[in-house]
Order: C-alpha cells, then sequence, then structure tokens
C-alpha cells in the first residue's frame, strides 16, 4: 500500500529531475563558444517501483511508478571521432612545419630577383666578357674584381642566412619539445584529479574536456596513441610509438637529440623512439634534411665554378696578366693567382673544393688590378682568357656527378626548391580540409546547438511547471483529508 503522501515525493523527484535538466541546459548555453566543450545531456530515469515481488511484499496488482532521478549527466562525445582528428591532426602539423620551412628558405633564396645568386652570376660572366673587349682597361677589370667579390657575397649571405634559419629551428625545436613535456605534464594532473573523483561515483565532464583539449594539442606536436588507462579510474595512457610519454598520474619527459638515435628520434626515458609525423618530426626533418641539402647543393655549385674559374685564370702558360705582360719574368711566366681564395687563408694555394668555405676575391688581385689574368698570351690586348671565364657560363661543369652549367644546375636548385614548397603547401591544406572535415563531425555530435538547447529548455521548463502543479495538487488534496475529514457543518 503506498503512503499518502507518495503524490508528493513524485512531484518532488519530477521537481529536481526536471531542474538537473533545465541547469545541463544553461550550461551548455553558457559555454556554447567554450573552445573544447563538450554538450552534455541530463540522463533521466524512472525511479524503482513499488512493491518489489517478494513473499512479504504488498500483493496489489501491477507496480506503482516512484518518480523520476537524474541517473549521470553525460558527455555527448565520439571516441572514434577523436582518433580519426588526432590522426588527421598530426600530419598537419608535420606539413605545416615543413611549408613553413620552404617558405623561409624561398625568402632567403629571393628568385627571380635583382638580387639573388642567379643575377649576381649573370653579371660576373658579364663583367668577364666586357673585359675581354678592352682587357688592358682599368675599369673593366675592376667590375670584375666588384662582381666577383659580389657573387661571392651573395653565396656567403645565403649560406650565412640558411645557417641563422638553423640556429632558430633548433631553438624552436627545444621550445617544443618543452611544449610537449608540458602538455604530458598537464594531462599526468588531469588523470590524477580524474582518479580522485570517479571512484566516488563523480562524472568530472569538465576534467574530461580539458583533457582532451590537451590531447588534441599534443597530437599536433607528436603522432600519438591514447589508450584507457590500465590503472582504470578515468585516466589515459599516451603512447608515443611503443614508449609511454603519459602513464596514468606520471608523465616520461622526452629529449631530442636522441643520444645514440637517428635524426628523427626522440628519447623516451633514455630509449629512443621513431617520430612518425607530427610538428615536432617537421621541424626535425627541416634541421637535419632540408636546409642542410640546400646548403649541400649550393656548396657543390659555388665550388665547381670557382674551381673552373681558378684553373683558367691560373693556368701557367695559358693565362696572362698585365704584369706578365709588362714585366716578364727572365725564367719566363711564373704559376699565375687563383682568383678566388679561402677568406680564412688567403695565401693557400692547395685549395679543397669538396668542402664548404667562404670565398672570396684574391686580396692580391684586389689590391692590384693588373693581376687579372684576361690574356692567353703575352699581348697587351688579349682578352681571349677573359671570354674563356665568360664562356664558363655555358660550360657543362660536374657538379657532385651532375653534368650542367652553372646557370643550369642553379635553376634546377630553385626548380626543385620551388616544387618541395608546393608540394608542402598542398598537402598542408589537403590535411586542414580532411582536419576541418573531422572536426565539423565532432562538433555535429558534441558543439552545442542553440537552437536545440532552447527546444530543450522549454520543454523542461514545461515538464517542470506540469511537476509544480502536480505538488499544488497534492497539497489540496492533503488538505482535504488532514483538515476536512469529519468537520461538521
Amino acid at each position: 500500500m503506498t503512503s499518502t503522501f507518495m503524490g508528493l515525493e513524485l512531484g518532488k523527484r519530477a521537481l529536481f529531475a526536471q531542474q538537473a535538466a533545465l541547469n545541463t541546459t544553461g550550461q551548455n548555453i553558457a559555454n556554447a563558444n567554450t573552445d573544447g566543450y563538450t554538450r552534455q545531456r541530463a540522463e533521466l530515469q524512472a525511479t524503482n517501483a513499488i512493491p518489489y515481488v517478494g513473499m512479504s511484499n504488498d500483493a496489489s496488482a501491477g507496480q506503482l511508478g516512484t518518480g523520476v532521478e537524474v541517473n549521470k549527466i553525460s558527455r555527448l562525445r565520439e571516441d572514434y571521432l577523436d582518433v580519426q582528428y588526432r590522426g588527421q591532426n598530426k600530419d598537419l602539423g608535420y606539413y605545416t612545419a615543413t611549408s613553413d620551412a620552404y617558405t623561409k628558405i624561398e625568402g632567403i633564396m629571393n628568385e627571380p630577383s635583382d638580387s639573388g645568386i642567379a643575377n649576381a652570376m649573370d653579371q660576373f660572366w658579364q663583367s668577364w666578357q666586357e673585359l675581354s673587349k678592352t682587357p688592358d682597361s682599368a675599369s673593366a677589370r675592376a667590375v670584375v674584381v666588384q662582381r666577383g667579390q659580389a657573387l661571392a657575397e651573395s653565396f656567403q649571405y645565403t649560406n650565412d642566412q640558411l645557417n641563422q634559419m638553423s640556429s632558430d629551428l633548433n631553438n624552436v625545436i627545444q621550445v617544443d619539445v618543452s611544449n610537449v613535456n608540458s602538455l604530458t605534464q598537464q594531462i599526468g594532473a588531469l588523470n590524477d584529479q580524474i582518479s580522485k573523483l570517479v571512484p566516488n561515483g563523480y562524472q568530472p565532464n569538465d576534467l574530461y574536456d580539458k583533457r582532451d583539449v590537451l590531447l588534441d594539442q599534443l597530437s599536433k606536436m607528436v603522432n600519438v596513441d591514447v589508450k584507457p588507462s590500465s590503472a582504470g579510474n578515468g585516466m589515459v595512457d599516451v603512447f608515443v610509438g611503443n614508449q609511454a610519454i603519459v602513464q596514468g598520474k606520471t608523465n616520461n619527459n622526452i629529449t631530442y637529440p636522441s643520444p645514440g638515435g637517428s635524426s628523427d628520434q626522440i628519447s623516451v626515458n633514455g630509449t629512443s623512439v621513431s617520430l612518425q609525423s607530427g610538428e615536432l618530426l617537421g621541424r626535425i626533418d627541416s634541421y637535419t634534411n632540408i636546409i642542410p641539402d640546400m646548403q649541400t647543393k649550393l656548396t657543390n655549385l659555388e665550388n665547381s665554378f670557382v674551381s673552373q674559374v681558378n684553373q683558367l685564370h691560373s693556368a701557367q702558360g695559358q693565362a696572362y696578366n698585365l704584369d706578365d705582360i709588362n714585366n716578364p719574368s727572365p725564367s719566363g711566366q711564373t704559376a699565375g693567382l687563383n682568383f678566388f681564395v679561402d677568406s680564412s687563408d688567403p695565401t693557400n694555394t692547395n685549395l679543397d673544393y669538396t668542402k664548404s668555405i667562404n670565398w672570396t676575391v684574391n686580396p692580391d688581385i684586389a689590391s692590384d688590378l693588373n693581376k687579372v689574368a684576361a690574356a692567353s698570351t703575352p699581348n697587351a690586348g688579349d682578352g681571349n682568357n677573359a671570354m674563356a671565364i665568360a664562356n664558363l657560363k655555358t660550360t657543362i661543369l660536374n657538379v657532385n656527378g651532375t653534368s650542367a652549367t652553372a646557370d643550369d644546375y642553379y635553376q634546377n636548385i630553385i626548380g626543385q626548391l620551388g616544387v618541395s614548397s608546393q608540394q608542402a603547401q598542398r598537402m598542408q591544406n589537403n590535411t586542414q580540409t580532411l582536419v576541418t572535415q573531422v572536426d565539423n563531425q565532432r562538433q555535429s555530435v558534441s558543439g552545442v546547438s542553440l537552437d536545440e538547447e532552447m527546444t530543450n529548455m522549454v520543454r523542461f521548463q514545461q515538464a517542470y511547471n506540469a511537476a509544480a502543479r502536480v505538488v499544488t495538487t497534492m497539497d489540496d488534496v492533503l488538505d482535504k483529508v488532514i483538515n476536512g475529514m469529519g468537520a461538521t457543518r
């Protein structure tokens, strides 16, 4: 048999349940523009009916409901979409980093332009061609020296800028490593907080949201695999490769470079782990591969044509300067001077054309223009050697195993740079589109729709009003029973 006051209890439970649903709707509306917020829903369920089946229970027909209660406040989130998002996000981070590197290198190379290496080479060859016309002209010789120095400085400036970019990139890598360690530390701290609430029956939705935001940020930095923690209690473990960077409440810091590892590896607790994607790998690839490859190509080009210029300019019996012509040595022509020398050791004649050298015009030539070897015979009007050097512009050189003219080889460098940059930008755009599509799918499930929430608000408001009417009605009924029964007129 039910209690006389059961109707009041039913109404009270309905009021509390609808009020909780209204509060949840208000929370969703308040956080409609909060980054990373997952909309919530009050899960309503009927409370246990009476009487229960049993030998000693009331045997009245059927079971009478006892009202409603909020079972839990659930997050409307799809884990599968999170996995998809983080899988695409790591690729976006990688291509964003490499695209940024290529864009900066293109800015350094600055081609085509009037201030790039290509223009400096053209002017250098042109100056020798002009000298071949007037080989005894001091002004033409001065132009040759100036253009030679300008070309050497163009190569050196470009190399210095690439070195500076490499240094800056190394600093960025270390900042990225620190950011990864900071994120894993925060995730471990949130795991700790969550593990203290879940065993006590709480649903820490806001903490889950904060952790998911951190996991999304981490997924752009490195390729991560997120799994429920073996310790349970709502915690997760985060892996890079087969190494855990978050284990429950504990985070394991990463370091770079990995001791004894390859260039694409980080270290987790002393163990080398190969990165598969992510912004950090993009930075590392730029630092260890993209920039050094460009520097190597430029060094090979510069060394090759410097070698050819020096060979023609210093060839004994084939290259004559004005001093050789005007003041011939009694014993015949001496060995000529190299036009380009190592700026760190300008007197060294045993030049190594296989390594990176800061080339400069020979100081002896720069200080005495008569030492420019424009002639191939001991005649003052001979400009054949200058023409031979000018013809190097169209001469096939062997540049590190590649047969091409200096101009063609350089144009190939710039062409490959452009293609690589376009490819990186194209992949960045493609992955950005995929990330946006998956995120839109996530938002369709987890995002707050104000129209939907307004509809829910009206629905729960009407239910609350109806529950209030139940309480009022039961109050009137009980008033009649308590105060009106047995009263005499």
